[in-house]
C-alpha cells in the first residue's frame, strides 16, 4: 500500500548547469554536505553551492549557486566523483585514469616528489566506507583493473596514492563495493564476497553481466545491496547471509540507495521506493531520463542527461501520521519501531507510545479489542483518556484534560458508535474488562479515583455481577459522584456498601431497612433483613446496635437476637454489650429474650445463677402457658417440657426452691417435682413421685442413674437400694392399691430392676430385704449374676495375695544374698530410680547392689500393681 515517504524536489536546473549548449550531458556527480560536483561528458567537474530553502508551508526547496566549472584535458567524459573531504581532494576516474583534484579550485594535483598521484588502467573504483587505516588524512579505495582479472587497494594521500593489496579474482570484476576487509564484487557471471585480508571467498549467486547492469552497493557496516536475477534486491552481509527479504523491483533497475528504513530504486522511467521492514512497495514516482542514482551522507540525489534532483524524505512523524490516518496501523507501526535506530532514544520513546495509543484508539473505533487493549497497555495509555470517551463516567471533581494534539478523532462514544446501540453496549464491555484488569496495576497510578467511580458506573448500568465485589474489596470510588448513579440504576444495596466503606454505617443501615421495609425497591439480596442482622452482629457501635436491634427483634425475634447471639468472641470486650444489658434491653421481646438465655446457658456455659435460673422460669412458664390452653398442642407441650427437664437435669445453678414453689400446685408436672427433689437429695420423695404417683417405672430407674451420675458406686447402690425398698414397700404413704393384693404391679417392677441391675446391688442384702414367698426362678438371672461376680472378686483377691507373698519372698530372698555385700554411696553416684545424686548415707538396696533413695523405694511400693490391688481388695480376701 502506497504511502508519501519522499518528494522529488530540483536542485540544479538544466540552464544553471549547461545554458544553451544541448549536447552537454551528466556522467555522474558527488554530494559533500553544501557542496554538489557533477562531471559531464565534455569532460568539465562543475562546482555547484546548495542551500535548503524552507517555505512558509513547510516544504523544503534548493537553490543553487554556481561556484566553479573546470576541464580536465583528457577530452573524455567525466566517469565517477568522489570526494575526500579530509583531504580537499576530488578523486576523478576519467578516460581509464584515476587522479586527484582540489576540492575548491578544481585543479589537478601535482605528482609529489618520488611518488604518483595517479592510477592507470582502472575501469570502475569505490571507496572503503569502514577503513581499516586509522590515519584520518588518508583514504582507502578499491580500484579494478581493465586489464587483469584483480581488485588493487590503495591508500589516498593528499598528492599521491599508494598500493597495499593486489587481490586475484576468478573473473573479471564489473563492480565493486568495499567495507574493511571485504569486497562485494560482481564478476562477470556472479556476485561475490570475498576477504582480501585472508583470501576467504563465498559465491553469493549468479547473474549475467550482458543482460543487465550490475549493482554493489554498501548499505550499512559489512551489509550490501545487489541486483539478482528476477528483478530483486537482495542483502548479504559479509558472511554471505541475507537477513533480511529480498524487495521486489523491476528487471531494468539502474541504481539502488538506501535512505533507511527505504530501498530507493531507479529504472528507465521510475522511481520506486521499497520498505526494507515489510519490502512492500509504499511510493512511485515517474521520473523520466533517469541514469543516476546515489545517497550521499543520507541525502538521495537523482540525475537525468541534464538536470540534478533531491528525493526529500517526509518527516517519519508526518508519514506515520498519513499511515495511522488511513488506518494503516500495522504499517504504521512496523515504520516507527524500524526507524528506532535513526531517532534518540528519548524522543523515540515519546514518539513510539504515542503511535501506540493512536493505534489503540483506531483498533478500538474498529471494535478490535483484543489489539487494541494490548496498544493501550504498550503504549502506557492515561486511561482517562478510553474513560473520556463515554459520556459522565469521568467524576465531575476529575481535573483530566484529553491530550493534545488528539489521539483520536472521536467527540465521545455516541460520535463513535453512530447511533448503533449494540456497538455502545460492546465498547461498554470492553471498558469495563479493561479497567477490571488495570485497576490494581501501575497503569492507574495517580488516578484510581477516576478508574474506580468509572468502573462502578459501568457496572451499575450493566447491572454487572462484579459491582458488590468491587464494593467489598478496597476502592476508591468517589461517594458523591458514585451515589446518584446507584440511585439512578436503584442499586439500594450497593450503595449502603459504599456508604459503609466511607465509615457511614448509620446512613447505610437506614437504606437498607427501607428496602426491607419495601419503601424502596432492590432485589439484589433476597436475605438483605438477615445481612442487616449479621452486620449488626459484628458492628463495633454499640449505639447502632440499640437504635436498630429493636427494629431487627419486631421483623424477627429468633432471627433478629442474632445480632447479640453471634457476635464474634474478643478478648477486648469493647464493643461486646454486657450480657445484663442485652437481657433488660429485651424484656419486651420474650421469645428472642429466651433465645438469648439459651445461647448463654447453653451454647455459652456461662455459670451464673440468674441467667439458669432466670431460663428455667421462662421454660416453666412457657410450658404452663400451654397446658392452659385449649385445646392443648400436644407435640408443642412435649416439646417444651423436654427443654425444661433436661435444663432441670444438667443446671446444678437453678433456684430450686423457687422453681418447686411455681410447680407445687402443678399435678402435670410431676417428673419436673421429681427431678427437683432429686436436686436436694430428698430422693425418697423423687421416687414416691416417679413410683406412686406416676407410676414410671422406667423414669424411676433413669432417676436412680441420673441422680447418682457423678458419684461413687456406693452412693449409685444407696439409690438402687432406696427404690427397690420403695417397690417392696406397698405401706408407703400414697402407695396404689390394686386389686388382689395391689403389689403385683410394684413387684414385678422389683423383679425386673433386680435383673436389669443386678450388679449395682449388694447380694447378701437385696436377699434380706425379699419376702419369703417369692420364686427363686423369677430371681435367676440376678442371683446367676450375683454369685459369678463374688466368685469373681473371691478369685481375684487370692490372686492378688498370692502375688504379694511371692513378691516379699523374692525380696527377703534378695535381702538375706546382699545383706554382707557391702553398698558403695557417693556424692557423685545417682539414685537408680531419680537419678539424683546421694546426699545421705541412707540407701535401700535393690536387687543386684544397686542403691537408691529410701523416698523414691517407698513411692515404687506405693504405685505397684500388687499393692494398689491388696488396697482395692473386697473383704472377701
Amino acid at each position: 500500500m502506497s504511502v508519501k515517504a519522499f518528494e522529488l524536489v530540483p536542485a540544479v536546473e538544466r540552464d544553471l548547469l549547461m545554458g544553451d549548449k544541448a549536447r552537454i550531458n551528466i556522467e555522474c556527480i558527488e554530494c559533500c554536505g553544501k557542496h554538489l560536483y557533477v562531471g559531464t561528458n565534455d569532460c568539465f567537474v562543475h562546482h555547484f553551492l546548495l542551500d535548503e530553502v524552507t517555505s512558509q508551508k513547510g516544504r523544503l526547496t534548493y537553490s543553487a549557486q554556481k561556484l566553479l566549472h573546470k576541464y580536465l584535458g583528457l577530452k573524455k567524459p567525466v566517469a565517477e566523483l568522489r570526494a575526500a573531504s579530509a583531504l580537499e581532494r576530488l578523486i576523478v576516474l576519467c578516460d581509464g585514469i584515476v587522479f586527484l583534484v582540489d576540492m575548491v579550485t578544481l585543479e589537478t594535483v601535482p605528482s609529489a616528489a618520488g611518488g604518483g598521484a595517479k592510477i592507470k588502467g582502472v575501469t570502475a573504483f569505490c571507496m572503503n566506507e569502514n577503513p581499516l587505516n586509522g590515519d584520518p588524512f588518508c583514504v582507502e579505495i578499491g580500484v579494478i583493473s581493465s586489464k587483469r582479472r584483480t581488485v588493487q587497494i590503495y591508500i589516498v594521500y593528499e598528492d599521491r596514492v599508494q598500493m597495499v593489496k593486489e587481490v586475484t579474482t576468478p573473473e573479471q570484476p564489473c563492480a565493486v563495493s568495499l567495507d574493511g576487509y571485504f569486497l562485494c564484487l560482481a564478476l562477470t557471471t556472479q556476485y561475490m564476497i570475498l576477504n582480501y585480508s585472508t583470501g576467504a571467498s563465498q559465491d553469493l549467486f549468479p547473474y549475467n553481466s550482458e543482460e543487465r547492469r550490475p549493482i554493489v552497493k554498501r548499505i550499512g557496516r559489512e551489509e550490501f545491496l545487489l541486483a539478482a536475477p528476477g528483478g530483486l534486491g537482495m542483502f548479504a552481509n559479509a558472511e554471505g547471509v541475507s537477513q533480511r527479504a529480498p524487495v521486489n523491483w523491476s528487471e531494468s533497475v539502474i541504481g539502488a540507495a538506501v535512505c533507511f528504513p527505504y530501498v530507493v530504486a531507479l529504472d528507465e522511467g521510475f522511481i520506486t521506493i521499497h520498505s526494507m521492514l515489510d519490502q512492500q512497495l509504499k511510493q512511485t514516482l515517474s521520473f523520466r531520463d533517469g541514469h543516476i542514482l546515489q545517497d550521499f551522507e543520507g541525502k538521495v540525489v537523482l540525475a537525468s542527461t541534464k538536470a540534478v534532483y533531491i528525493l526529500v524524505p517526509l518527516p517519519l512523524e508526518r508519514q506515520i501520521q498519513d499511515l495511522l490516518a488511513s488506518h494503516r496501523v500495522e504499517e504504521a507501526l512496523t515504520l516507527t519501531e524500524g526507524a528506532q535506530r535513526n531517532i534518540p532514544k528519548d524522543k523515540y520513546q515519546i514518539l513510539h507510545k504515542r503511535i501506540l495509543q493512536q493505534a489503540g484508539f483506531i483498533q478500538f473505533g474498529q471494535l478490535q479489542f483484543l489489539e487494541a487493549k494490548e496498544h493501550f497497555r504498550k503504549g502506557q495509555l492515561d486511561v482517562r483518556e478510553l474513560i473520556s470517551l463515554y459520556p459522565l463516567l469521568l467524576p465531575t471533581s476529575s481535573s483530566f484534560t484529553r491530550c493534545h494534539p488528539p489521539l483520536h478523532e472521536f467527540a465521545d462514544l455516541n460520535h463513535l458508535a453512530q447511533g448503533d446501540q449494540e456497538k455502545v453496549l460492546r465498547c461498554k464491555r470492553f471498558l469495563i474488562t479493561y479497567l477490571g484488569e488495570i485497576r490494581s496495576t501501575e497503569g492507574a497510578n495517580g488516578c484510581r479515583e477516576d478508574v474506580d467511580t468509572a468502573l462502578l458506573k459501568l457496572y451499575a448500568e450493566q447491572d454487572h455481577e462484579s459491582l458488590l465485589d468491587l464494593l467489598a474489596s478496597d476502592n476508591a470510588c468517589l461517594l458523591a459522584d458514585s451515589a446518584p448513579w446507584l440511585e439512578k440504576y436503584h442499586k439500594y444495596f450497593a450503595l449502603g456498601l459504599l456508604y459503609r466503606y466511607n465509615g457511614q454505617d448509620s446512613a447505610a443501615l437506614q437504606l437498607w431497612i427501607r428496602v426491607v421495609d419495601g419503601d424502596l425497591q432492590d432485589s439484589t439480596r433476597s436475605d438483605l433483613y438477615e445481612y442487616i442482622v449479621d452486620f449488626l452482629s459484628f458492628c463495633s457501635s454499640l449505639d447502632l446496635v440499640w437504635k436498630y436491634a429493636d427494629w431487627a427483634l419486631r421483623k424477627d425475634p429468633a432471627i433478629g437476637v442474632q445480632i447479640f447471639t453471634k457476635r464474634p468472641a474478643v478478648k477486648d470486650q469493647t464493643g461486646h454489650p454486657n450480657p445484663d444489658d442485652v437481657i433488660t434491653y429485651l424484656g419486651k421481646h420474650s421469645q428472642a429474650l429466651l433465645f438469648y438465655l439459651e445461647h448463654l446457658v447453653l451454647e455459652k456455659r456461662i455459670q451464673k445463677e440468674k441467667f439458669h435460673t432466670h431460663l428455667a422460669v421462662l421454660y416453666l412458664e412457657r410450658v404452663l402457658s400451654l397446658l392452659s390452653q385449649s385445646p392443648k398442642d400436644e407435640d408443642q407441650v412435649t416439646r417444651a417440657r423436654e427443654k425444661l427437664q433436661a435444663l432441670l437435669r444438667e443446671s446444678s445453678l437453678c433456684r430450686v426452691h423457687l422453681l418447686l414453689g411455681k410447680l407445687e400446685n402443678s399435678d402435670q408436672l410431676l417428673l419436673e417435682r421429681a427431678t427437683l427433689h432429686g436436686k436436694l437429695e430428698e430422693h425418697d420423695k423423687a421416687l414416691h413421685i416417679l413410683v406412686h404417683q406416676l407410676k414410671d417405672f422406667p423414669s424411676a430407674e433413669a432417676y436412680c442413674i441420673w441422680a447418682s451420675s457423678s458419684r461413687d458406686s456406693a452412693y449409685r447402690q444407696r439409690l438402687f437400694h432406696l427404690l427397690l425398698g420403695v417397690y417392696l414397700n406397698e405401706d408407703l404413704p400414697g402407695a396404689a392399691q390394686f386389686p388382689g393384693g395391689g403389689g403385683g404391679e410394684l413387684e414385678m417392677a422389683a423383679v425386673d430392676l433386680l435383673n436389669r441391675h443386678g450388679e449395682v446391688f449388694d447380694a447378701v442384702r437385696v436377699l434380706g430385704m425379699l419376702p419369703e414367698g417369692w420364686s427363686l426362678q423369677l430371681l435367676r438371672p440376678f442371683l446367676g449374676r450375683a454369685v459369678r461376680a463374688s466368685m469373681h472378686e473371691s478369685r481375684t483377691s487370692q490372686l492378688a495375695v498370692g502375688l504379694a507373698r511371692s513378691e516379699n519372698l523374692q525380696l527377703l530372698h534378695d535381702r538375706l544374698k546382699e545383706r554382707k555385700n557391702p553398698v558403695f554411696v557417693s556424692e557423685k553416684k545417682g539414685c537408680h530410680l531419680c537419678h539424683n545424686t546421694f546426699s545421705k548415707p541412707d540407701v535401700v538396696c535393690l536387687p543386684g547392689g544397686v542403691p537408691v533413695h529410701t523416698h523414691c523405694v517407698a513411692q515404687r511400693v506405693k504405685d505397684s500393681p500388687t499393692k494398689r490391688q491388696l488396697t482395692n481388695s473386697s473383704n472377701h480376701t
